[in-house]
């Protein structure tokens, strides 16, 4: 059987992809979705479980049929958010996709009223274009610390 390899969508015109609330029977795919993303080292594994508790907070984007999106608000507190699990598609990448997901996580964060929301990324660019920059306007900059070499848990 001959793998089918995905064609990029080149267009102008704005692509029907409706962005909504994952639903627990979305949970699988999401999974599925996400892992393609993590062997490439763009996000960190979800688990089965973490998706189960997130997925009131998960947004996923669909495009005849299929899920070519995912973003996961996580709420730590009244204080703070992070986008997660922020997936496009390369067959749709481009299409302002990870935008739209982007939006409904900052829109629900201020329906929550969440003070801060935060990304993690590799794409600066692409958060900058979405309103996100390095510090707060207080000037309060996030630092890291890796404690570990292996991004998997065990549960």
């Amino acid at each position: 059987m001959a793998t089918q390899v995905p064609v990029k969508i080149t267009t102008t015109e704005k692509l029907a992809v409706n962005i909504r609330k994952a639903t627990a029977q979305d949970l699988y795919a999401i999974e599925v979705f996400i892992e393609q993303f993590v062997a490439t080292g763009d996000v960190l594994p979800r688990t089965l479980g973490e998706l189960e508790q997130l997925y009131p907070t998960c947004y996923v984007a669909e495009y005849d049929g299929e899920i070519v999106g995912t973003a996961i608000l996580e709420v730590y507190s009244w204080k703070l958010a992070e986008i997660r699990s922020l997936c496009v598609s390369p067959t749709v990448q481009g299409q302002g996709v990870g935008k739209r997901l982007v939006t409904a996580c900052v829109e629900l964060a201020r329906e929550r009223d969440i003070l801060e929301v935060m990304a993690i990324t590799r794409s600066e660019e692409f958060f900058a274009s979405c309103g996100f920059d390095f510090t707060l306007p207080s000037m309060k900059k996030a630092l890291f610390l890796q404690t570990r070499d292996d991004l998997t848990h065990n549960e």
